[in-house]
């Protein structure tokens, strides 16, 4: 089946999900993702893109970007070859580690803007990672309320107030709003795994021979563990308790 073809957008903005292969991590650090943001910026350069919004989570991206001289597929190439040859040297492994086909949906109007980019800061909320925006330090919304080093940040706020003060004060508000996003793109959902697949995650994200060698972790390493099983599409709650041993509520807790 021919592969269909990527929508244009007539404003030149999109939102863009990168994904791991496999699922796989693409960030194992925080160095790892400042060197992300450093391919981001150093293209900006080059290609005269504007960037509204990102948010890095382990084994994805969300990027809002308008694109200006190069389309938005050749800015993706240019962004993965050069993160994906860094990574690759420095974690001794070659080969893929972007699903092929990046994600993308057009954003047409102002409104629509500010829903997606709420929908992008809001990610490691609604996956549990913290309990507010602030707290979590790879995504522009910190940029947004404090130093705006990579986004371009005027035209996003000027949608809220002329007035800077005010704007960061109803920008805030807005992005704080705890409202389910429709229409957003999202990772996609797949069916879920077999519980086979699921050990294998877990042996490998939890670094463990077995699955219910978790139950003798110390709490802060098991659970930290387990918000990175959670991450991976298609595996649940209920899925990880039967196979660790572990009470759901502890689980959900993590």
């Amino acid at each position: 089946m021919a592969r269909q073809a990527r929508r244009k957008s007539q404003s030149g903005i999109y939102h863009i999900i990168l994904r791991g292969i496999n699922k796989q991590f693409i960030f194992e650090d925080d160095e790892d993702k400042m060197k992300f943001l450093e391919c981001l910026m150093h293209y900006k350069g080059i290609c005269q893109y504007m960037i509204y919004g990102y948010c890095l989570m382990d084994n994805h991206v969300h990027l809002l970007i308008k694109e200006s001289e190069e389309d938005i597929s050749a800015i993706m190439k240019r962004i993965g070859v050069r993160y994906v040859a860094w990574y690759n040297r420095k974690y001794n492994r070659c080969g893929h580690l972007f699903q092929d086909r990046f994600k993308s949906e057009v954003v047409e109007n102002d409104e629509y803007l500010l829903v997606v980019l709420r929908y992008i800061h809001q990610n490691p909320l609604k996956a549990g990672l913290v309990q507010d925006l602030e707290s979590y330090k790879s995504s522009s919304y910190i940029e947004y309320i404090s130093n705006h080093q990579i986004i371009d940040a005027d035209f996003i706020l000027g949608l809220f107030s002329k007035n800077k003060d005010r704007a960061i004060k109803n920008f805030r508000q807005f992005m704080n709003e705890r409202t389910g996003e429709v229409g957003c793109i999202e990772v996609d959902k797949k069916t879920m795994l077999t519980d086979e697949e699921v050990k294998m995650v877990i042996q490998q994200y939890a670094n463990v021979s077995a699955p219910f060698e978790l139950q003798a972790m110390e709490k802060k390493d098991r659970d930290e563990r387990i918000r990175k099983i959670k991450l991976i599409q298609g595996i649940s709650t209920r899925q990880i308790a039967r196979l660790t041993g572990i009470s759901q509520s502890v689980i959900a807790r993590a």
